[in-house]
């Protein structure tokens, strides 16, 4: 019998954890069947497992993406007559 911690944590029964192979840092997926809950671990291919060194390299590669978008956004932003000065912000709208 598991207890449910006043941060709603809920512990696995060893032997469960066991037959089923869950791991500390699986993640688990909870769905309600009518008056239960039903509890899934989450199955991961084997196949389909990013190795470390595919993460690492998808993540620079996002990291790339990110630095080309703020490089081209920084030149779009880079105005150089707008027409007004940002003084004439605080005396827009008011009367003198």
């Amino acid at each position: 019998m598991a207890k449910v911690t006043s941060k709603l944590q809920v512990t696995i029964p060893k032997r469960l954890a066991d037959q089923y192979g869950i791991k500390p840092g699986d993640e688990i997926e909870w769905k309600a069947a009518g008056d239960s809950i039903r509890v899934f671990p989450q199955r991961i291919d084997e196949h389909n497992r990013a190795t470390v060194e595919l993460r690492l390299k998808m993540f620079d590669a996002s990291v790339e993406r990110q630095k080309k978008r703020e490089r081209s956004q920084g030149k779009q932003l880079q105005v150089k007559d707008r027409g007004w000065k940002r003084e004439d912000l605080y005396d827009r709208g008011r009367t003198r």
